[in-house]
């Protein structure tokens, strides 16, 4: 049986991210004394934002040479067609691709400077032609070094793995439920309306997270994800109700949490004992 999920409580998001930050800082610069590639797991979205934010920053003040890391994507919007499911356009306001470029590498190599930023090439994607194929490469890869991570805020979806997901799911296209494309709503806030949410993802699997993370920080911030924060709080084992629970079966987790998602005093007190 996994041990309780060590759990971090902060002031506020900034600081949440500003943590993390510098331990992924930290194991940049470590791998690339030790001349190896530094992958590091990303989502899209607002949750883990703050510490995007927080690495540029650590980035520029710490003159990291960025040229050995590698940015490991979740999951993309898909399309279904005559030959199977394609990526949406990367350019799309709702594109993963597009969060990716613009949101993560972008401010991160401006951040390293010239020559020194993230190669093109070293921003991985699950591909809807061959999924599983990204779980090979990640393996080949010696796995992820740090996995950030983030719960949907009403059905505790993690990448497009959807409630219900299986412990030993792979890379894979998944029909998204109501519930996560509602979520997604404001992730995205150009949709108009639901109906503009695609109805298919390609996604890492829940095995995939758990068998190929070194390290796995859950992020959760913002009042609306109280009952995420008590739904992993609790959480024993992985629970495919709430399948962002696949954390407490990671290998190092944690969850960083801000007080307004924290759902009571004693949260806060749990958290100040485990720092």
């Amino acid at each position: 049986m996994p041990a309780p999920l060590p759990l971090r409580v902060f002031d506020a998001p900034a600081d949440l991210g500003d943590a993390l930050a510098r331990e992924i800082a930290d194991g940049i610069v470590a791998a690339a004394a030790a001349g190896v590639r530094y992958v590091l797991g990303c989502p899209g979205g607002r949750s883990p934002k703050p510490v995007y934010d927080a690495l540029a920053e650590q980035v520029a003040a710490r003159g990291l040479d960025l040229r050995h890391v590698v940015i490991a994507m979740m999951d993309e919007y898909v399309v279904a067609g005559p030959d199977g499911y394609t990526d949406i356009d990367h350019t799309a306001h709702n594109s993963c691709h597009r969060f990716a470029a613009e949101e993560i590498v972008a401010p991160l190599n401006a951040a390293a400077g010239p020559g020194r930023g993230i190669p093109a090439d070293a921003v991985w994607f699950p591909d809807p032609a061959d999924p599983e194929a990204y779980d090979t490469r990640l393996a080949d890869a010696g796995g992820i070094d740090l996995f950030i991570l983030a719960s949907g805020a009403t059905d505790g979806h993690i990448a497009f793995n959807p409630p219900g997901a299986p412990r030993d799911s792979r890379s894979r296209v998944v029909e998204l439920p109501d519930s996560t494309r509602r979520d997604n709503l404001g992730t995205f806030p150009d949709y108009a309306s639901l109906d503009e949410v695609p109805r298919h993802g390609v996604t890492v699997g829940v095995h995939t997270i758990v068998s190929r993370s070194r390290r796995a920080v859950m992020v959760v911030h913002g009042e609306h994800k109280r009952e995420a924060v008590r739904r992993l709080g609790a959480a024993g084992d992985y629970d495919p109700a709430w399948p962002a629970t696949l954390v407490v079966t990671c290998e190092r987790p944690s969850l960083y949490v801000d007080r307004a998602a924290a759902p009571s005093p004693d949260t806060n007190r749990v958290a100040a004992d485990a720092r």
